[in-house]
């Protein structure tokens, strides 16, 4: 039988105290409770039941699907109709200025939209940042130039590096502060040697780009990636996250399948948001291939290696 005390001594007299005190499990336990009571209150949002694809019939369909997660963080996503990779952009305001993570796909008018926007919210000024630099993240950043209290960083390693005090590219992360609203910067270098995820503080979301998402995760320098998915789960080991929330959906609600690449639309597809367990789950399945990848299907998921591009001739 387990005592219910324990005894102890004050000034050479003993005395009795709760068991649980001294216990090495409600100890633990105690712990992990004044860590989560410490952590700051997230600023909480909606996400939509489904998104807005590209069909059955484009005619009834908007370039563009907004959906405001809350009052000060956007989601655009641009339809399957103006361009099949539909990729999702990010909008987040703080009192002195916003940030917008990617501009979009082929004929991307995502500076229109976005400035329309900004509009209704006195017109702050803009910091238009990236993902990564493949063609379906950049291609709206045309529309971006040269406008009144827009800043372009461009989507190279150099360029964030500056943009975001980032001293030792991809060991440090760095920050952007918006006016009471500071969000990380996470280099993750291994789907695209520009790859960044972005986690706001505010409202726990970490962004992770083309890195991790409902989808096929398409692995350009294996040894980089692996590196970058342990960089990401140490720095989340102390941090409430809401949603982890990528640029693509390309998986089924179906467990398993994914739609083929250029599909437009995409009925009964899974839904955006993933979680920090998903991210353990790709660190998990990464470790166990080594120098060894190889694609994987998993639930929510595909982990795809690529072949080592060769290095261009300059």
């Amino acid at each position: 039988m387990v005592p219910d005390t324990v005894s102890a001594s004050i000034s050479g007299r003993p005395v009795r105290r709760p068991y649980w005190i001294a216990s090495p499990a409600w100890a633990t336990i105690l712990f992990f409770a004044a860590r989560a009571f410490a952590q700051p209150a997230l600023e909480p949002g909606t996400l939509p039941v489904s998104w807005v694809t590209g069909g059955p019939n484009c005619l009834e369909v908007p370039d563009w699907q907004i959906h405001e997660y809350n009052p000060s963080f956007y989601i655009l996503r641009e339809s399957g109709c103006t361009h099949y990779e539909k990729p999702f952009l990010y909008l987040m305001l703080g009192r002195e200025r916003a940030l917008l993570v990617d501009t979009g796909a082929g004929a991307s008018d995502a500076a229109r939209v976005v400035q329309r926007l900004l509009a209704k919210k006195g017109n702050p000024p803009l910091t238009v940042a990236h993902s990564h630099g493949h063609g379906d993240h950049v291609a709206g950043d045309k529309g971006f130039e040269g406008l009144a209290n827009v800043t372009l960083v461009a989507a190279a390693a150099p360029a964030i590096q500056k943009a975001f005090s980032i001293a030792n590219w991809p060991e440090q992360a760095g920050s952007i502060d918006l006016g009471e609203r500071v969000i990380d910067v996470i280099p993750i270098p291994g789907h695209q040697p520009a790859h960044v995820a972005y986690y706001d503080r505010r409202t726990g979301i970490l962004l992770t780009g083309d890195h991790l998402y409902p989808g096929r995760l398409y692995v350009g320098d294996f040894p980089a990636y692996l590196a970058s998915t342990r960089r990401m789960v140490k720095f989340t080991e102390d941090k409430p996250v809401a949603h982890v929330l990528g640029c693509h959906i390309e998986q089924s609600a179906t467990p398993f399948a994914d739609y083929p690449a250029g599909t437009v639309y995409q009925p009964r597809e899974h839904g955006l948001e993933l979680g920090r367990a998903h991210l353990l789950e790709l660190l998990t399945e990464l470790e166990r291939m080594q120098s060894k990848p190889v694609k994987l299907a998993l639930r929510d998921f595909t982990i795809f290696p690529r072949e080592p591009q060769p290095a261009r001739k300059q």
